[in-house]
């Protein structure tokens, strides 16, 4: 045991994702001036792959019969096993995989049942427009991916006869949109070849079946991994085997609170092992009891580049969450944005909404949205409005004045790497505005068909904070300052209750 503390303690340096010496030395066989190209580094030591035929034909066996007996009934896994076409078959399996990169198997059900009832085949989603594919993948987020997989659609019709590529390699080169790991989970699901698959589920648990503590999203340890998932899968049921990897770490080697007495391979973890390890010296230590010999399967090796990092050594208190390590994720950046929500009343008395298409590319490329406007950082909310009114002249065909504009609030949206806040306002209209067909895309919607449009979650908060705040003006609660039957402030209308005209909102104001 201690010399496994010793080699996590010593842990690895990295540059430019190989093993660098310590500092002030050379590697082997290069001069400090330069010298001879080092030689690759050494692999890592036995105690952290898989190299006993027998242990992995045990670690199959397990994992497929719990899998066989404890597998989620999903409809991508019906599917795929109903389906005897092979071109179905790995577009089904396709669209899930691609659906659930990023995002929870509970969210994705509902979508991938509309999709495949949309869009049964490759042919028919080539048909599609993506203004349809937008308005389906609303609220699912990460939507290049909806867009990535009809671009790939339309080239396997188009340009490869309707048929899928039948390899990982092939799946990989010619759709675009498709990496190695989906490439590797389409292959063998659905055709059945023997290619091992490395997402974050399989990460968690290689990492911890061999512990494995150093950064798991360093190249390094990803190529090590990708080793170890192809030599373990099974040959005769590669996609079940696969599945049933991803599954174990969606069900029980969770990351937090892993459920280790319900593993099926519990006696192939020496994440586990070493848990027990640690709890038997304790033990040990507290009656006095001479420290154990360390055992044969610790480390023990120095400079190892699959054990912990110096900085991030075993924790007892962890256990087998020790593993994986990961990087500390960046913090995302803050982005403020104003949105005014333009409204105005349709032929029928009900509310409709102005909303505009995003550019084709970026950040929810294709989408619709109230009309936006990105802010400088701590501009005062003065100069928002202006900023805000100035941007809307391209909407109104006119002056805005700043001060009609009503601030209704802020709504806060985490995307992956952006924390946004939305400064919302409002403009009720009388009357309609001429959009200019030079600009973006934009149209008049009623609420059900704003909902229907190809819009983000984050607007659909916005409308939201919108409609509350207009039920509390429509509706004064006790307290309300505002008399009944008061004219609305700043209402130039002579009937009460009525909404000023387009001329009044948009005239500038008059010095008194």
């Amino acid at each position: 045991m201690s010399q496994l503390r010793a080699a996590a303690g010593r842990g690895l340096r990295r540059s430019g994702g190989r093993a660098a010496p310590p500092a002030g030395q050379c590697r082997k066989g290069a001069s400090s001036r330069g010298g001879t190209p080092a030689p690759a580094p050494a692999p890592p030591p036995a105690q952290h792959l898989f190299s006993d035929p027998a242990e992995i034909e045990a670690l199959r066996g397990n994992l497929l019969a719990w899998y066989d007996k404890c597998k989620r009934d999903l409809p991508w896994r019906t599917l795929a096993a109903a389906e005897t076409d092979a071109d179905r078959r790995a577009y089904a399996v396709w669209v899930s995989e691609i659906m659930l990169q990023q995002t929870q198997v509970a969210t994705v059900i509902d979508y991938y049942n509309r999709w495949m009832q949309k869009w049964p085949t490759l042919q028919a989603l080539a048909q599609a427009s993506l203004e349809e594919v937008n308005e389906l993948w609303a609220g699912l987020g990460y939507y290049s991916r909806g867009k990535r997989l009809q671009e790939a659609a339309r080239k396997v019709v188009s340009e490869l006869a309707g048929r899928m590529p039948r390899t990982a390699e092939d799946l990989q080169k010619l759709l675009p949109g498709v990496g190695r790991y989906t490439a590797g989970a389409i292959a063998s699901i659905s055709y059945g070849q023997a290619t091992g698959v490395v997402d974050g589920n399989v990460i968690r648990v290689l990492c911890r079946l061999r512990c494995i503590g150093a950064d798991s999203s360093s190249p390094a340890v990803i190529d090590r991994l990708w080793d170890m998932a192809n030599a373990l899968v099974d040959r005769s049921r590669p996609g079940d085997f696969n599945q049933a990897l991803m599954e174990l770490g969606a069900t029980v080697c969770v990351p937090k609170a892993p459920l280790c007495g319900e593993c099926p391979v519990k006696q192939h973890c020496r994440a586990r092992s070493r848990v027990e390890k640690e709890l038997a010296f304790a033990s040990q230590k507290l009656f006095g009891k001479p420290a154990p010999v360390p055992d044969v399967e610790d480390c023990g090796v120095g400079s190892c580049p699959l054990c912990p990092p110096a900085a991030e050594p075993w924790d007892s208190s962890l256990g087998v969450t020790n593993f994986p390590r990961k990087a500390a994720k960046k913090q995302p950046r803050a982005v403020r944005t104003a949105t005014c929500v333009l409204e105005r009343r349709g032929c029928h008395g009900a509310p409709e909404y102005l909303i505009v298409q995003r550019p084709s590319s970026g950040l929810l490329a294709g989408l619709w949205e109230f009309p936006s406007l990105t802010l400088a950082q701590d501009l005062q909310e003065e100069k928002q409005r202006e900023a805000l009114a100035d941007h809307l002249q391209a909407w109104t065909g006119r002056p805005v004045a700043a001060r009609n504009l009503r601030l209704v609030g802020e709504v806060i949206h985490i995307f992956s790497h952006i924390h946004q806040t939305y400064v919302v306002y409002s403009l009720p209209l009388d009357g309609d505005v001429t959009l200019d067909p030079a600009l973006s895309p934009s149209r008049w919607v009623t609420e059900e068909e704003f909902h229907a449009s190809a819009v983000s979650t984050a607007m659909k908060k916005v409308l939201k904070a919108h409609e509350k705040q207009r039920g509390k003006e429509s509706s004064p609660g006790k307290g309300s300052k505002r008399k009944r039957g008061a004219k609305p402030q700043g209402a130039g209308s002579t009937c009460p209750g009525t909404q000023l005209s387009l001329r009044a909102f948009l005239q500038a104001p008059t010095a008194p």
